[in-house]
């Protein structure tokens, strides 16, 4: 009896080992994969004309402030001390809002990015899944991650070519 007990532990492992090892792997690299949808070149275009127009914004304000200080600079001889103190403190003020600004302006390009770019990894990521489940993997492993020390290719699918087919990418 302990015989037969032991003989069936010993068989379901070498079974569950087996079928552990028979798992499909796959691997992708997902950066790859978004950079070739048109999406992208879509969202860098947009990306392109709003920092063109921040960039105008802050243009804006630096020419002004340029002609202010020029202007301090012909008038400061001839300028009374309370004067002088009144455009030094402007001057300041000017400087400072456009530093302002500028954060503000980096901010809003963050956002804006992260705003365009959201869209394009979720609909890449379903069909990542979607090709994933369809293909019975266990695991997919992000090459776009660097996390990997080593892939033995004879083991691993690329399922790149599989992904694009899914998004219409040739």
């Amino acid at each position: 009896m302990k015989k037969l007990i032991k003989l069936t532990l010993v068989a379901a492992l070498v079974l569950s080992s087996t079928s552990l090892f028979a798992q499909k792997l796959g691997r992708i690299n997902s950066q790859e994969l978004i950079s070739l949808m048109p999406e992208t070149t879509q969202m860098q275009t947009d990306l392109q004309t709003y920092a063109t127009e921040l960039n105008a914004q802050i243009e804006e304000v630096q020419v002004e402030l340029n002609n202010k200080f020029a202007d301090f600079q012909k008038k400061q001889s001839t300028m009374k001390d309370l004067e002088r103190q009144v455009a030094e403190k402007e001057l300041n003020e000017l400087g400072a809002r456009l530093e302002q600004f500028r954060q503000v302006a980096s901010e809003d390009f963050s956002k804006k990015q992260q705003e365009l770019f959201a869209p394009i990894q979720e609909k890449a990521m379903a069909a990542i899944e979607k090709v994933s489940k369809a293909g019975g993997y266990a695991v997919v492993i992000d090459l776009a991650a660097g996390s990997m020390i080593y892939i033995d290719e004879a083991q691993v699918t690329d399922l790149l070519p599989a992904v694009k087919a899914e998004l219409g990418i040739k």
